[in-house]
């Protein structure tokens, strides 16, 4: 990846797009489910949004390949994606830039108080 891609994202793009099209061949159901963990998982971002590109094409696999097996959305899911996406990022593999930004602003508080 060279620096302009990094700048624009151009290669996330195209990434993306793919993963659109992807999901576009699933069942309504399915591409309904994908529309709610793309919105959950989003919060979870860097600023870039690059540390969710593998957590996508993840879900995005499972999806394809239960869909295929004939399961269900529920099945593979459960009735709280929230909850099912809170567990594919776990709580500190892919804290928010607003996480990282709000320990920031504490450490340098608390420097600044002398704790």
């Amino acid at each position: 990846m060279n620096f302009w891609d990094k700048v624009t994202g151009s290669d996330m793009t195209k990434e993306f797009k793919a993963f659109e099209s992807r999901a576009k061949k699933l069942p309504s159901d399915y591409q309904a489910a994908w529309e709610k963990i793309k919105a959950n998982l989003w919060q979870h971002s860097d600023f870039t949004g690059r540390n969710l590109m593998p957590i996508l094409d993840g879900v995005l696999e499972l999806l394809e390949e239960t869909s295929a097996e004939g399961q269900s959305v529920q099945e593979v899911l459960g009735d709280d994606i929230k909850g099912f996406c809170s567990a594919l990022v776990g709580i500190d593999v892919a804290k928010s830039f607003r996480d990282k930004w709000r320990q920031q602003l504490n450490n340098n508080i608390a420097k600044k108080l002398g704790k």
